[in-house]
């Protein structure tokens, strides 16, 4: 996709964020425990996240330094539910 014709949106950590990112030939990865219905993808040196049981539904897009605090938090319990 041509950068001219494309939204784009800048992030916190300066990264050039695009309103769309071509998924259609993703590597998508599952996690080696095989829990959860996430799968991510790198693309275009982002990182893309979906739900595995709705393929089509929209995919989160995360640039490195968002994906590093998504990752961080999660590890750290910021997410858990109790």
């Amino acid at each position: 996709m041509a950068e001219s014709t494309m939204e784009q949106q800048r992030s916190l950590d300066g990264w050039r964020k695009p309103a769309e990112l071509d998924l259609s030939n993703a590597d998508w990865r599952s996690s080696s425990r095989g829990r959860g219905d996430v799968q991510i993808a790198f693309v275009e040196g982002f990182i893309a996240m979906r739900n595995s049981r709705r393929p089509e539904s929209p995919s989160l897009i995360f640039t490195p330094a968002e994906w590093g605090a998504f990752v961080s938090g999660a590890r750290e319990g910021e997410f858990d539910l109790t």
